[in-house]
């Protein structure tokens, strides 16, 4: 037993130093990604917007693939999802609001 526990901080510093660069690469593509727009992302913003109305008026979706089709499904899905585990943390309940 008390072999273990002397190894327990060796294993420690093991641990954070082969975790430091998985961090720094997250950390990396987090801050781009968890970023909120810029002004100057907001035109191109309304632009995909309007090309995504233009192309479901005139039917382009029906010309996706199987593949595409799919994980456009999983991304809505995914944003529907964080939809409702936001509304939770914010009232603090799963089921209705405390008024």
């Amino acid at each position: 037993m008390a072999g273990v526990v002397a190894k327990v901080p060796s294993m420690i510093s093991s641990a954070l130093t082969q975790a430091k660069p998985k961090f720094n690469i997250f950390m990396k593509y987090a801050r781009v990604e968890l970023a909120p727009p810029k002004l100057n992302e907001i035109p191109q913003i309304k632009a995909g917007i309007g090309k995504l109305l233009t192309s479901f008026k005139s039917g382009a979706w029906k010309q996706q693939t199987v593949k595409q089709a799919t994980l456009n499904t999983l991304v809505g899905a995914e944003v529907i999802f964080w939809f409702y585990v936001g509304e939770c943390i914010g009232k603090r309940h799963f089921v209705g609001y405390d008024v």
